[in-house]
């Protein structure tokens, strides 16, 4: 049972009063950045497209399977910023790629 000096705060979400370390630990859970099966995603990641893609501006498609090295996350969880050899300033949709392992 949590003590008597524990600050609480209210979790709209499930409407409960939670320990203030309890809240902060679901928030950073809630924040990361998952790829289209789930795995969470950090700086540096390679990644694999899992169909293919048009970039719009580029006049190109990314073919299915190809390998994204070093990624960046953004401040959108749905979104990571990408290098690729003939496209530059790339960003990729987390719903488009996994994580390659």
């Amino acid at each position: 049972m949590a003590g008597n000096d524990d600050e609480y705060i209210y979790d709209e979400a499930s409407g409960e009063w939670l320990p203030a370390s309890e809240a902060a630990a679901k928030a950073a859970a809630a924040s990361a950045v998952h790829d289209s099966a789930g795995n969470v995603l950090v700086d540096g990641d390679a990644v694999t497209l899992i169909k293919d893609l048009k970039v719009k501006g580029a006049g190109q498609t990314l073919k299915q399977g190809t390998v994204i090295r070093s990624i960046r996350l953004t401040d959108n969880p749905e979104e990571i910023d990408c290098r690729h050899d003939t496209i530059k300033g790339l960003v990729l949709r987390t719903e488009f790629v996994r994580k390659k392992s």
